[in-house]
């Protein structure tokens, strides 16, 4: 799985998003809003790791997944 954090303009927030190893999107999120329903994509009790992984993403730097 790869993730990638998107840069918002104006109004538009920062977004995350996690790709599979084809890199299809499988999951689009706000960068500042807790993370919920993790269980759907095999991240189930990870949302701490994945918390800090973002927290460290730059902007625009597609990034294997590994927690």
């Amino acid at each position: 799985m790869y993730i990638i954090k998107v840069k918002g303009k104006a109004k538009i927030p920062d977004y995350i998003q996690l790709r599979d190893e084809n890199f299809v999107l499988i999951a689009y999120f706000r960068a500042d809003r807790p993370l919920k329903d993790l269980h759907r994509y095999g991240l189930e009790n990870k949302e701490v790791a994945l918390a800090s992984v973002i927290e460290g993403l730059e902007f625009g730097k597609l990034q294997k997944l590994e927690i």
